[in-house]
């Protein structure tokens, strides 16, 4: 895949593949803080992993946009980081990266302004690749798990586009084919943002890898005639004891997957993990606009005066997880003791 997240040291501003409008290709261009909050809460942006780099960039750039002779300036630059910290709830990789600058300043807090806003843009950058290595090394282990011949479902996007670069649960089925296995994918379409359709899509048919779009509400249908050997889905939360959170929808898969003994596996770098919660009741699931479910094309399709529910995330129990794939390894259940084991204690807030 190409770049989508660009940023320019002539320019001196971050340029995001738009993804809004996929298949169509645009462009949207963050000078500001205020522009990456934008992007974020807007979609532009969207995947725990790759909202957490442009996060990085951000906090670049509201240090790089602020006044060094403002008395003032560091209490102006923490409002900014809260700011960006703030853009979306649910995604934990965010509020990771924003915490990591934090105490990157915390280390000299009398550094200038000047130079702590190159101190960020390397860490930026650094975050950055360290996420692309991080999916390419996932996906060497996700691919063992693939059987020689297989059709993956999966369902939003977990990959290049939702990430650094690369992938997530996109990574996996990358690397499988890349060792020479017959993968084929069916993308669910992802109601009501159409990230299925859009990009994953979009991704798979640019990299040559067989792909077909189905409506959400045939993954059964498909499971019961035997046109599914196993699910990977992305994250963008998990839990210490496992439960993990990702896009609407996943946890009804995950049930199917149970009823059909079909794998369910989840792809996410350590950065998801949040092992400062105990299980996902305690994860934050954003609701977003009802626009997106009574508009599509700017044209209302629900009668006016009709309520509609817009939950972005569900949470899936651990015990529906087959494994959960990361950088690191493969974890197993149980997975209260394994992610300890093989995550470690960075992830605690």
């Amino acid at each position: 895949m190409k770049r989508h997240i660009r940023f320019s040291d002539e320019e001196n501003f971050l340029v995001l593949l738009d993804q809004r409008y996929l298949p169509e290709e645009k462009w949207f261009t963050c000078r500001t803080a205020e522009d990456i909050v934008y992007a974020i809460k807007n979609m532009v942006v969207r995947g725990a992993p790759a909202i957490g780099i442009v996060a990085g960039y951000g906090c670049y750039l509201a240090a790089a946009t602020t006044d060094p002779s403002d008395p003032n300036w560091q209490q102006v630059l923490k409002d900014k980081l809260k700011f960006i910290a703030s853009a979306r709830p649910t995604a934990v990789n965010l509020m990771h990266v924003v915490k990591r600058m934090e105490e990157a300043w915390e280390l000299d807090p009398d550094v200038s302004l000047e130079d702590l806003k190159w101190i960020w843009l390397k860490m930026a950058k650094e975050i950055h690749q360290e996420d692309i290595l991080a999916n390419q090394a996932m996906g060497k282990f996700g691919q063992e798990l693939i059987p020689e011949k297989a059709t993956i479902m999966t369902h939003c996007n977990a990959g290049a586009l939702a990430t650094g670069g690369y992938g997530t649960a996109l990574g996996v089925i990358r690397a499988a084919k890349s060792a020479g296995k017959d993968i084929k994918v069916i993308a669910n379409e992802t109601r009501p943002f159409l990230q299925g359709a859009r990009i994953t899509a979009y991704e798979l048919h640019y990299d040559g890898i067989p792909v077909k779009v189905v409506c959400d509400n045939q993954a059964a249908f498909l499971m019961a005639k035997g046109m599914v050997d196993l699910v990977i889905v992305g994250a963008d939360r998990i839990a210490s004891n496992g439960d993990t959170a990702n896009k609407i929808g996943t946890y009804n898969l995950a049930i199917l997957c149970n009823y059909h003994n079909i794998p369910f596996y989840v792809a996410a770098p350590s950065s998801t993990f949040d092992l400062s919660i105990s299980s996902g009741e305690e994860i934050p699931i954003e609701e977003r606009t009802s626009k997106e479910v009574t508009h599509i094309n700017g044209k209302r399709v629900v009668p006016e005066g009709v309520e509609v529910y817009n939950f972005a995330f569900d949470v899936t129990p651990n015990k529906l997880i087959t494994a959960i794939i990361t950088e690191k390894g493969i974890i197993r259940p149980p997975f209260d003791l394994n992610i300890e084991k093989i995550i470690g204690p960075a992830y605690r807030k």
